[in-house]
C-alpha cells in the first residue's frame, strides 16, 4: 500500500462491556475451581494493549509487524487489534518560525530573513513512511526555500543604479509570500503536509552592510525631496514673473529677472528661514 487508508475500527465502548463480561466471568470460574479461568484472564489483559483513543484533530497510524494496516482519524474511543503499533501523529495546525538566515539577495546585498510558516499534516501514511522525520523535513526544506526566494528578488530598488525590479523583498509583501507559499508546498508536498500560510517574518539588511545602507536611503530621499523642492520652485518663479508682466506692476529687464529669479530660487530651495533684507534705495542701489 502507498496511499493513506482511512478506517474505522470497532467501537471501544462495546468491547470495554464485552472484556468486563469476560472478566467477571473468569471471576466466577476462580470461584468454582475451573482451570479455563486462567486463559480468559490471559485474554482480557492483551486485549487492554487494543483500546486506542483519538483526539479531535489527532490521528493513530497502525502498523502490524511494520505492515501498515490503516489511519484513525475520526475521535473517538476505539479497540484494534492488540499487536498493532499505534503511531500518533496530530493533524492540528502548526507554527514554525524559522531561524534568522544569512543569505544574498539577487544582487548579492547580504541580508537577514527568516519565514513564518503555518502548517498541518493531511496524508499520515506520507508523514509517517515517506520522509525520515516529517518535522525536521519541515525545518530544513523551509530554511532552503527562504534561501532560494531570497537570491530571486533584491531587497530594495536602486533606480540611481539602473536596478529597478517590479518586485522586491521589502515593498512587495504579498507577491513574496505567495510565491514563498507555493515554494514551500512544493516541497513538503512528498511529505503529505499542507501549507496554510507562510510569510517572511523578519528581514533586514546584514550587519556588516546596514550602516552604509541606511545613509545611502537617507541620501536617496533627501535627493527625491530636493528635485520635488526645486521643480516646486521653479514653477512658483515662473508663476510670479507671468503675473508680474500680466498685471505690469514692474518692467524688469532681462538682467532684473535673472537676479529676481536668483534671489527667489535660494528663498524657496534653502533648508534654512531666509533672512530678508529690505532696499531702501533704487532698483540699482
Amino acid at each position: 500500500m502507498k496511499q493513506e487508508k482511512n478506517i474505522i475500527p470497532t467501537n471501544g465502548y462495546i468491547m470495554l462491556l464485552v472484556l468486563l463480561g469476560l472478566f467477571i466471568l473468569a471471576i466466577v470460574l476462580v470461584i468454582g475451581g475451573v482451570p479455563l479461568a486462567l486463559p480468559i484472564f490471559f485474554i482480557c489483559i492483551i486485549s487492554l494493549r487494543g483500546f486506542v483513543l483519538v483526539n479531535p484533530n489527532g490521528s493513530r497510524v497502525l502498523l502490524l509487524f511494520g505492515k501498515y494496516m490503516g489511519t484513525i482519524k475520526k475521535n473517538g474511543l476505539y479497540w484494534v487489534n492488540p499487536f498493532y503499533s499505534k503511531n500518533k501523529i496530530s493533524l492540528r495546525a502548526s507554527n514554525f518560525d524559522s531561524e534568522r538566515l544569512k543569505v544574498n539577495d539577487k544582487l548579492g546585498n547580504p541580508i537577514m530573513i527568516s519565514t513564518i510558516l503555518v502548517w498541518r499534516v493531511t496524508d499520515t501514511y506520507k508523514a509517517a513512511f515517506d520522509v525520515d522525520d516529517y518535522k525536521n523535513f519541515v525545518r530544513v526544506q523551509t530554511d532552503a526555500a527562504v534561501r532560494k526566494l531570497a537570491s530571486m528578488y533584491p531587497y530594495d530598488n536602486f533606480a540611481d543604479e539602473g536596478h529597478t525590479e517590479d518586485i522586491t523583498l521589502r515593498s512587495s509583501v504579498n507577491e513574496v509570500s505567495e510565491a514563498l507559499e507555493k515554494e514551500v508546498q512544493e516541497r513538503l508536498a512528498m511529505a503529505g503536509i499542507e501549507v496554510l500560510e507562510a510569510r517572511i517574518g523578519y528581514l533586514a539588511y546584514a550587519q556588516e552592510i546596514a550602516n552604509a545602507m541606511l545613509k545611502r536611503q537617507q541620501a536617496t530621499a533627501i535627493v527625491a525631496a530636493r528635485h520635488k523642492i526645486v521643480e516646486g520652485a521653479v514653477s512658483m518663479v515662473e508663476m510670479a514673473l507671468d503675473q508680474l508682466g500680466k498685471k505690469e506692476i514692474i518692467d524688469l529687464d532681462e538682467e532684473r529677472k535673472a537676479a529676481m529669479v536668483s534671489n527667489l530660487m535660494v528663498v524657496l530651495c534653502s533648508d534654512k528661514d531666509a533672512s530678508p533684507i529690505v532696499n531702501a534705495g533704487t532698483l540699482n542701489h
